[in-house]
């Protein structure tokens, strides 16, 4: 029975680059988005103006490389800056990582340079890229699609609806996956750049959520869409090899903006236990209080590690979809279940907007569903290990 493989080194020491871009995004994050977070989300507004500084800080596309405008980075160190995000925003961390994840990084990896200059590089100067893969019929089938693309002269027709496409609204670049040869199955599957701009692609719906609502998820309809042969993302039928491998990367950064929604309710709660006194002394004190906050910082640093571990290997160029998907579970239940825990501490406030762990559990929840629900992490794992 395969088990999930141990990192290759048991350094846990941070490289001094990775910090001082943690550091330079926790300080931003801090001082320009937690003081609008629950602004945004009353509001249910895209803070475009975030993603400006953002790339004014060279970080919208970590592990892109310099050639094409990224910041020549790795995944550990996308991770890192995610988390940040997430510790603040749960909004602003999930429309980051579906633009980077999603958007940009496969653009990178199995785009020609030609595409690259002209998609990629605008990515990585603010404008903001997104992914459509699911449909109304198709969740987590996600192989059987309806979305069809006929071969049109020097070109294709596109012909379908997507649902539930963080940042659609906002875009600069949907990278869609479509059927071009629907007898074929998993092998039919190809994907075409496709911009907001052309002809028949038209956002439907922008719809109102449990949390997240600064982070747009939009319903897309293409009627009839035709792209020229260059906008074809590889060769055709690559579509399901390239949404593998972008989801291991995918997985691994929802896993880590899981991490910063558990810190930013943990924080909170910790706060909260020690200022607020009963029987005079601080609510830390007390066993109670106590042993639930050590819970959920247990949780957080297990998370963490399996985060950091599936990104180092994915480094160094290993298969990590088990990693992944291990990572990805455990940290989105531990986001929801400490998120839960930091309601409890802070009792009654806890349930108010006056304080954020009402914000950072309806964010949580979406890490269960979003890139794979967690029973799909228990398939993947369970087949990994044979089961």
């Amino acid at each position: 029975m395969p088990l999930v493989g141990l990192p290759r080194d048991m350094d846990f020491e941070m490289p001094a680059e990775h910090r001082m871009v943690r550091d330079t995004i926790r300080e931003f994050a801090r001082e320009e988005i937690a003081p609008i977070a629950q602004e945004l989300e009353d509001d249910h507004r895209f803070p475009a103006e975030i993603f400006t500084s953002l790339a004014d800080r060279d970080v919208m596309g970590v592990p892109i490389s310099q050639t094409w405008g990224g910041l020549g980075g790795d995944q550990l160190m996308y991770a890192l800056v995610t988390e940040e995000l997430g510790r603040v925003s749960g909004g602003v961390g999930l429309s980051y990582a579906a633009h980077v994840s999603l958007g940009a990084k496969p653009i990178e990896m199995f785009g020609t340079d030609a595409q690259k200059r002209e998609w990629l590089t605008p990515l990585m100067n603010g404008a903001i890229g997104a992914w459509a893969l699911t449909e109304p019929n198709n969740g987590s089938d996600a192989a059987e699609l309806d979305t069809q693309a006929v071969r049109e002269g020097d070109g294709y027709r596109l012909t379908g609806t997507k649902q539930f496409i963080t940042n659609a609204n906002v875009a600069h670049s949907v990278l869609v996956k479509a059927s071009t040869s629907p007898e074929a199955g998993h092998d039919g599957m190809s994907t075409f750049i496709l911009s907001p701009e052309d002809e028949g692609f038209e956002i439907t719906t922008v719809w109102d959520k449990m949390g997240l609502n600064c982070s747009p998820s939009c319903e897309v309809r293409l009627n009839d869409v035709w792209v020229p042969d260059d906008r074809l993302l590889g060769a055709e039928g690559d579509g399901w090899k390239q949404t593998h491998r972008t989801l291991d990367g995918g997985r691994i950064s929802i896993a880590a903006l899981s991490t910063g929604l558990a810190r930013g309710g943990y924080e909170a709660a910790a706060e909260y236990a020690g200022e607020r006194e009963q029987f005079d002394k601080p609510i830390a004190e007390f066993d109670a209080i106590r042993d639930k906050l050590v819970n959920m910082y247990r949780r957080i640093e297990r998370a963490r590690l399996l985060t950091h571990r599936a990104a180092c290997r994915h480094d160094h160029g290993d298969q990590v979809t088990a990693e992944a998907a291990l990572a990805k579970l455990e940290a989105s239940e531990a986001a929801r279940e400490v998120a839960q825990d930091a309601i409890q501490v802070l009792g009654g406030s806890g349930y108010t907007e006056d304080f954020s762990p009402q914000r950072f559990y309806r964010d949580a929840k979406l890490m269960e569903i979003g890139e794979g629900t967690s029973e799909i992490q228990r398939l993947v794992i369970g087949r990994h290990l044979e089961l």
